[in-house]
């Protein structure tokens, strides 16, 4: 028996659960969350186990424009109340975890979010018009549902012997445990490396492995690679004989008298292999989403070795209508791209996630402005838009402005905060249809200031004018120490340069 019936139905009460409640409730929206835990962010409850947050909280800014503001702030959900920003629950540059948590719980209190608590959802089914939810507290059918579990289970690679490590959800955090113990930790992100980093004064050897190279956030610019703060034990691989991090492929895990003895292939050295022994393998190597909730008429497609859902372009599955996946899982289409995997990221999918499922359920027209097609006028719409949207700053390169032509009055309307990937083939009609975006070019440590900026690797404003679906051409923007694009020579002259040329252009 059903017992009620929801436009949209929303798996998981973590900051993308609670963000796209907080739009959709904002719309009068009819939706309901589901969540299992008796309050919100279950994830960071645990996780990370070293209970130091990534993700920065730069609580002092030169500016005072919000917008500005959270360019530099990483965990707080877009709301339209200025008491309910990360900040105001810790003044720390690194936060704890456990103030995100806190963050997370006041947030649904200030704004009663229709969560439902303590209710696991058991299966999901596929019926013609939409979904049956069967929690352990009845049925609930969705018209649109959206997955915002996160990580639901550990990914563990396959390795023969795999089963005599300890896993990174499950090992002892006490650094005392690891006194004058040798200890291979697999993996070389930044769990592995906040184990590495919180027992390296106390462990006689650590040792990072893992098949694929460091990968620096420094040198990458992904906010989910290495980041700075474990120069440690990058120092001691440099300058010890005692810790290392390794490129090497673990082929098999064997216990030998009370500890494990590791083989390990170079792949810098094909068919060279090394036998290690330790005290401790410890098993760091991140997480997959849970699949188990799906019967078999509406599993998704899952892609990256099983981890994520396959994705359409509005990040819908690639094999189910009307199932969408939101937050840290909804990263498929910008891996190591955006930051689509963080709350610094996904905070504004989600604000046009829901103007794309409202647009497709409720019936609300994509919102739009309208802007002059002059050139100068233009160019001022567009460079305010690059200096002042957090948006297209942290989703770089994913999320742009699109600008469409309406070829009988010749403005245009403005789409704000679209995937370049959607926009693209939705407006294909338009012989004139310009996407505007940040984005970073080369990332090869050279001096981009006296480069052009096209070669720029800082990130810098492009737009793109699309026909018909078809790239035909583009302008680059040059890159600002202060990301402030309003230089007369270098941003506002060639932009309109470049308008006045292309509007002209409908060969």
């Amino acid at each position: 028996m059903v017992d009620t019936a929801h436009t949209y139905v929303i798996v998981g009460a973590g900051p993308a659960g609670l963000q796209l409640s907080y739009h959709l409730q904002q719309q009068g929206a009819d939706y309901l969350t589901f969540e299992r835990g008796a309050e919100p962010g279950g994830f960071f409850r645990r996780f990370p186990r070293h209970r130091r947050l990534n993700s920065l909280n730069a609580v002092h800014t030169d500016s005072s424009d919000p917008g500005i503001r959270l360019r530099s702030d990483g965990n707080s959900l877009l709301n339209d109340d200025p008491e309910l920003l990360f900040a105001k629950f810790s003044q720390e540059y690194l936060p704890a975890a456990d103030d995100l948590v806190r963050y997370l719980a006041e947030f649904q209190r200030i704004h009663q979010l229709r969560v439902r608590y303590g209710t696991t959802v058991e299966q999901v089914s596929r019926e013609d018009d939409g979904f049956t939810v069967r929690t352990d507290r009845g049925v609930v059918r969705a018209r649109c549902l959206v997955v915002a579990t996160g990580w639901g289970r550990p990914f563990v690679p396959d390795i023969p012997g795999i089963e005599h490590a300890t896993g990174y959800e499950e090992m002892d955090v006490d650094p005392d445990r690891y006194a004058g113990r040798r200890v291979l930790i697999i993996g070389k992100g930044n769990a592995a490396f906040d184990t590495a980093s919180s027992i390296l004064g106390r462990a006689s050897v650590v040792h990072l492995a893992s098949r694929r190279p460091l990968r620096l956030a420094r040198d990458t610019g992904h906010p989910g690679d290495v980041r700075g703060r474990h120069g440690a034990i990058l120092d001691s691989d440099r300058f010890t004989p005692l810790h290392a991090v390794l490129d090497g492929t673990i082929d098999a895990i064997r216990p030998v008298d009370g500890g494990f003895r590791v083989s390990v292939t170079d792949p810098h050295a094909p068919g060279e292999t090394a036998e290690l022994d330790y005290h401790e393998v410890l098993r760091c190597t991140g997480f997959r989403m849970d699949t188990s909730l799906f019967d078999a008429s509406c599993t998704p497609d899952m892609v990256r070795d099983g981890r994520l859902p396959g994705l359409r372009p509005d990040w819908q599955s690639s094999n189910v209508d009307d199932l969408y996946f939101a937050g840290t899982v909804a990263q498929a289409r910008d891996v190591r791209h955006a930051a689509s995997p963080f709350i610094d990221g996904f905070r504004y999918n989600l604000r046009t996630l829901t103007r794309l499922l409202r647009e497709r359920y409720d019936g609300v027209p994509l919102p739009a402005a309208t802007t002059s097609g002059e050139p100068a006028s233009l160019t001022t719409v567009m460079l305010d838009r690059v200096n002042g949207s957090p948006a297209l700053w942290t989703q770089s390169g994913y999320l742009c402005d699109v600008f469409v032509r309406d070829d009988a009055t010749g403005g245009f309307r403005h789409h704000e905060e679209l995937p370049e990937d959607y926009a693209v083939p939705r407006f294909a009609h338009s012989s004139h249809c310009y996407t505007l975006a940040l984005r970073r070019g080369r990332a090869d440590g050279s001096d981009t200031d006296r480069r052009p900026a096209r070669d720029s690797t800082v990130i810098h404003p492009v737009l793109r004018r699309y026909r018909h679906g078809e790239l035909v051409a583009e302008q680059h923007l040059p890159g600002d120490l202060l990301a402030e694009w309003r230089r007369v020579d270098r941003h506002v002259e060639p932009l309109v340069r470049f308008l006045g040329r292309d509007l002209t252009d409908d060969s």
